[in-house]
């Protein structure tokens, strides 16, 4: 979250020597068409196998393609690594296309400066593509929001300075943009503030609308009929906080407060909004919910989605229930449950070898679990399947797990950081491999012995107090 200070300078060089030696990388490239759902909090691979990075962003369709843009980031720092372009014709498959934006060579976008929440839209006047963000130093010292400019949607793109209203910067950080169906253009800003752009989308004509609230970080918007929703998080740093959202007939206002989208304590499913993607089709829209897991310092590693269908009537919208895996078809318009069921292998199944120190236990109402937080403690498994998930039960003492995917010649095929940290405890599906080609593999499961902490700039501590890894159950598809 982009008003926060974020570095933990204890551990910076264990994550630094964690990073470079084990960034998710693949040791072959995936053919397209591997995967066949949206599948939230676990990471995701693009067509060379290696981890999607496009946080904090957002997706337009262009030519039949959706192209989605977000925040690079590396596991060190939480400067500027760029923006990233990926490509799909179904939203479960991506190819990474280009850095759009990259690390200027000087300037207010170059070394040790921050650029967040790349918002990208189209020009239909002139063909233009134009990328908002927010640009800043890392102290956060120099807030504004800039834009930069392409002729084509993958780029490369042309950072063109801040985007101006009455020959100012707009000096704010968190920020979002919404195109309405006329193609007018709307800067949001944390708080609710929402400014007019002009017909070129370069600078702002006018404020539309003054602060809702106090707080509000990561604006998001979108319409349906005649309602607008403009959608919000907690100021909690990168902290899941429950979300919320205001409606209005009129992107004037007045905006009525309607409160939670999901259900209370959930913390919008460990997630913060970043954008809403309308996915119209011949026979129904479905609003596509996009949120950002954050795991930091592994931003780069570990950080993962929550995409979820959103429910909506009338002015109220809802995620009641969590999909850890869904489908869209994207000429109907229709979204569908999946089924991820397969053969279990409980934790305790003398298939799965256990090296260091493991506790059984089971808390609350919660399923069985091995976990461990020694630092040397792994397991592993033999499996001839598909695709291979792992469930684990994830709460405010887990740390990082490494996680290696071997095939029968020992070669490592895919090779992840997961963060097994979550605030509220929750049993879910922490990794999942692509479909694989029938073959013999090894999962290999290590405790880094290493976890996601973090102070604010007020130094309030947040995150994991512990380094435990565990295991639920592994789950084989043919």
């Amino acid at each position: 979250m982009t008003n926060q200070i974020f570095r933990h300078q204890l551990i910076y060089k264990l994550f630094l020597i964690v990073a470079l030696q084990l960034t998710g990388t693949a040791a072959f490239s995936q053919k397209t068409g591997t995967h066949n759902a949206i599948y939230s909090g676990i990471p995701w691979f693009d067509n060379s196998g290696k981890v999607v990075s496009a946080h904090a962003g957002s997706i337009i369709k262009e030519k039949g393609k959706y192209y989605l843009f977000g925040e690079a980031h590396t596991d060190t720092s939480n400067a500027f690594a760029g923006f990233n372009c990926y490509s799909s014709e179904d939203l479960y498959n991506w190819k990474f296309e280009s850095i759009a934006l990259p690390v200027q060579p000087t300037g207010k976008l170059g070394p040790n400066r921050i650029g967040e929440r790349a918002k990208v839209v189209k020009n239909q006047s002139t063909g233009e593509f134009i990328m908002y963000m927010h640009v800043d130093t890392l102290g956060y010292k120099d807030q504004f929001i800039g834009y930069a400019t392409a002729k084509t949607i993958s780029g490369p793109y042309s950072f063109q300075g801040p985007l101006l209203f009455n020959d100012k910067p707009i000096r704010k950080w968190d920020m979002g943009v919404f195109q309405d169906k006329d193609d007018s253009v709307y800067l949001l800003i944390h708080g609710g503030e929402i400014y007019k752009l002009d017909n070129n989308y370069k600078s702002i004509l006018s404020q539309a609308n003054k602060a809702i609230t106090t707080g509000f970080e990561s604006p998001t918007m979108f319409r349906k009929n005649n309602v607008y929703y403009f959608i919000g998080s907690n100021l909690t740093s990168w902290e899941r906080n429950d979300n919320y959202y205001y409606t209005a007939t009129s992107i004037n206002g007045p905006w009525t407060s309607r409160g939670l989208f999901a259900p209370e304590d959930k913390l919008t499913w460990n997630s913060q909004t970043t954008y809403v993607l309308p996915i119209e089709g011949s026979e129904d829209t479905t609003y596509l919910f996009m949120g950002d897991r954050w795991s930091f310092p592994m931003q780069a590693s570990a950080a993962t989605y929550v995409w979820q269908p959103i429910k909506i009537s009338g002015s109220d919208i809802s995620i009641p229930q969590f999909q850890a895996g869904w489908q869209i078809n994207t000429n109907t318009g229709l979204a569908s449950t999946i089924k991820t069921d397969g053969h279990i292998i409980n934790n305790t199944n003398n298939r799965i070898k256990y090296n260091g120190t493991w506790q059984h236990t089971q808390d609350g109402d919660s399923q069985p679990e091995n976990k461990s937080d020694a630092p040397n403690a792994s397991f592993s498994i033999n499996f001839n399947a598909r695709r291979m998930g792992i469930y684990s039960q994830t709460g405010n003492n887990k740390g990082y797990a490494r996680i290696e995917i071997h095939d029968h010649k020992g070669r490592i095929i895919y090779n992840s950081i997961v963060d097994m940290y979550s605030k509220v405890p929750v049993s879910s599906l922490i990794f999942q491999t692509p479909w694989l080609p029938t073959g013999n593999y090894t999962l290999n499961v290590y405790n880094t012995g290493i976890r996601s902490n973090w102070s604010d700039k007020k130094k309030s501590q947040y995150g994991s107090t512990g380094n435990f890894i565990s295991l639920e159950k592994i789950v084989l598809q043919p």
